[in-house]
This record gives C-alpha cells, sequence and structure tokens, in this order.
C-alpha cells in the first residue's frame, strides 16, 4: 500500500511512513538507554539529601550529598585531591605492570606445560587464598614503609586474577586452531602468538579489569596502614580529625577512577577484539 504526498501528488512507499514513524521511537529508546542507568544513583542521592535535611541522618556521620560535592569541588580546587590521587594511581601503575606481566609469563607457562602446572600446583594453591590485606604487616617489616612494600602489595592482588585468566584462556583454545597451526608445521613461538594468545585474549583482558579494580582495593588497604600521601592516607586522615565528608570525598574519588580506568580498558578491548563482538 502507498501513500500520497500531498504537496507533490507523488506516491510515497508505505516502508517509507513506516520508518518515519519508527525514528522517534528509536530515538526515546536511545535516551532511555542513556538515561535508565541514571535513574537509580539520582533516586538514592534525593532521599539521602532529603533525609539528611530533616535530620533522620545525622550529618556528622553521613553529611548531604550538597555538603560532599562542596567539599569535593573546594579540594579539587585547591589541588589536594588530585596530589592524593596522583600519588595513589602512580603506585597501581607500577605495582599493576609488575603483578599483572608476572601473572601473564606465568600463566602461559602454567597452561602450555603440565609439568609447570604440577610443580607450582602447591605453591599457588597455599598462597592464592591469603587476603592481600595480610601481606602488608609483613611486608612492612621485610621492605619497611617505603614505596616497595605498596607497590610490592598492588604486584600481589593484580597477580592472581590475570594469571587465572590467562591459564583458562590458553586452556579453552579451540583445538581446530592448533591443529591446523600443525599440519602447516608451525613453530611454538608462532602457534603462541598467532593462535593461542590471540584466543585467549578476550579471557586475558578480563583478568585484566579484575586486577585493576584488585590494585586500587590494594593500594588503598597498604595506605590505610603505612603511607604520607595517597587516598587511603587522606581518608585515614579524615577519620582521625572526625571529617566525614572528607573521607567521602576520598571514597567517591576511588569509586570514579576505577570506573574510568574500566572503561577506558573496555573501550580498547572492543577496539583490539573487533572479531569478539
Amino acid at each position: 500500500m502507498d501513500y500520497i504526498d500531498t504537496n507533490t501528488g507523488n506516491d510515497i512507499p508505505e516502508a517509507a511512513v513506516i520508518s518515519e514513524k519508527a525514528q522517534p521511537v528509536t530515538i526515546t529508546r536511545r535516551g532511555g538507554y542513556f538515561l535508565l542507568p541514571l535513574f537509580v544513583p539520582v533516586m538514592l542521592l534525593v532521599i539521602w539529601e532529603l533525609l539528611s535535611r530533616k535530620g533522620i541522618i545525622k550529618p556528622t556521620i553521613l553529611p548531604p550529598p550538597s555538603d560532599i560535592w562542596l567539599v569535593f569541588f573546594d579540594m579539587l580546587k585547591s589541588g589536594e585531591l588530585l596530589k592524593h590521587l596522583t600519588v595513589s594511581l602512580w603506585r597501581v601503575i607500577k605495582g599493576f605492570s609488575a603483578g599483572s606481566l608476572l601473572g601473564l609469563v606465568t600463566g602461559v607457562l602454567i597452561g602450555l606445560s603440565p609439568r609447570v602446572e604440577r610443580a607450582l600446583v602447591l605453591i599457588t594453591g597455599l598462597l592464592r587464598p591469603i587476603p592481600i590485606i595480610a601481606w602488608v604487616p609483613v611486608l612492612i617489616l621485610w621492605m619497611g614503609i617505603d614505596e616497595a612494600s605498596k607497590i610490592t602489595v598492588i604486584a600481589i592482588g593484580s597477580f592472581w586474577p590475570v594469571l587465572l585468566n590467562v591459564v583458562h584462556g590458553i586452556r579453552n583454545t579451540d583445538k581446530k586452531y592448533v591443529e591446523v597451526a600443525t599440519i602447516f608445521e608451525k613453530n611454538r613461538w608462532t602457534l603462541l602468538t598467532k593462535v593461542v594468545l590471540p584466543s585467549a585474549l578476550p579471557s586475558i583482558f578480563t583478568g585484566i579489569r579484575i586486577g585493576i579494580g584488585i590494585a586500587w582495593m590494594s593500594v588503598v588497604g597498604a595506605e590505610l596502614i603505612a603511607a604520607s600521601a595517597g587516598v587511603g592516607y587522606m581518608i585515614m586522615y579524615a577519620r582521625e580529625l572526625s571529617q566525614a565528608d572528607v573521607m567521602l570525598v576520598g571514597v567517591i574519588s576511588i569509586g570514579i577512577t576505577g570506573l574510568l580506568i574500566d572503561y577506558a580498558i573496555r573501550r580498547l578491548e572492543a577496539r583490539l577484539l573487533k572479531w569478539n563482538i
């Protein structure tokens, strides 16, 4: 069925009319797609603000979001927040780089060699369940309260998720790809770099995303115990001064930074692994 354009008198295909009518629905759905994740947080903030203003929640314990925002802006303007974030972020970068690289190498060795796995099964089984926070006093005793102990804690926290996901990715490589590479008489290096690792990349990126999250938790835990700068130190010092707003600014800053890092990793993954989408 065709329609007639009242201006020109020409026929308009039915499909064009349907497409034109459906366009506002598509725009509405897209708007809802972006607004829906904001609905629950905004509602919680509104309820939080109202309860604080009515005195149901004590501002000294949980300040209203408006007060936290003002403190956040003041600390951002003065540079204090950026100073502590920069210190923590630099520690995370160094510790995560060391831990993830070691996890990648060890994971490849374990994934490719049953003998290596057998040789390390007791060590990995013994060390993996130990909480990261338990390593902090031990490493402080061994290395002191300098940067080395904090970076080592972060490296340990980043090591395990990368290791486990690398092994999982290698073990789940499609055997057909390996058989094809073997038929064409490819050497082990080519097999590793062209077949095994590309197949394991989705799992490796999962380990990286988990590892960077644990790295942030590790650095804050280390800074809470022994540090003179960093977000963890800022939170602990604010607690001693009963500055709940500053504490929450530190906590929210960690969350925002972690969210941005995770988003960057997911964008990088989407660009490198277009074939996996």
